[in-house]
């Protein structure tokens, strides 16, 4: 018995420590992602481009197979959504594999290649090994939703109405 209540107190504690930031790190906001047209771009600034707005950012790759499946659950969100910018981060292994995944599946939205996939920068803030991965920023560049795995999480529309 004893020892049941230490496992569980050890889970407990263990799962409190899992950090939901609301703002990106220093390091992340600094890292550098690719453009559709071969460009270096730090994540600081393809949000910038977006401020004012919600985003909602999907972390992804073409060889991720709960991506593509919900491929179709993501264009009826966004068909349902129109009002937020979707921002996809691709973590793919190579750049003609990232771009040919977007025009065979007719990926519609803001299209970035992160340079060093979950290893980087980046990655360490997402602190995951799991994708797809969606974050919902609202106009203030704050992280109103920093984790869920799939599209038809009803948290992700709870923080677009926020």
């Amino acid at each position: 018995m004893f020892k049941k209540i230490m496992l569980l107190s050890v889970l407990f504690f263990a799962s409190c420590n899992l950090e939901t930031p609301s703002e990106f790190s220093e390091k992340a906001l600094n890292d550098s992602f690719y453009t559709l047209d071969n460009k270096s771009i730090l994540l600081k600034e393809i949000l910038n481009k977006h401020k004012g707005k919600k985003i909602v950012i999907n972390v992804w790759a073409s060889w991720c197979k709960d991506c593509v499946v919900g491929m179709p659950n993501l264009r009826e969100f966004q068909k349902n959504n129109p009002q937020a910018v979707y921002l996809f981060l691709s973590i793919n292994r190579n750049m003609h594999s990232w771009k040919k995944a977007i025009d065979r599946f007719d990926i519609k939205g803001d299209h970035y290649f992160v340079k060093q996939g979950l290893v980087g920068d980046f990655g360490d803030f997402l602190n995951s090994n799991w994708i797809p991965r969606y974050l919902v920023v609202n106009e203030n560049g704050t992280i109103d939703l920093f984790k869920a795995k799939k599209i038809t999480d009803p948290r992700i529309v709870e923080a677009l109405k926020k």
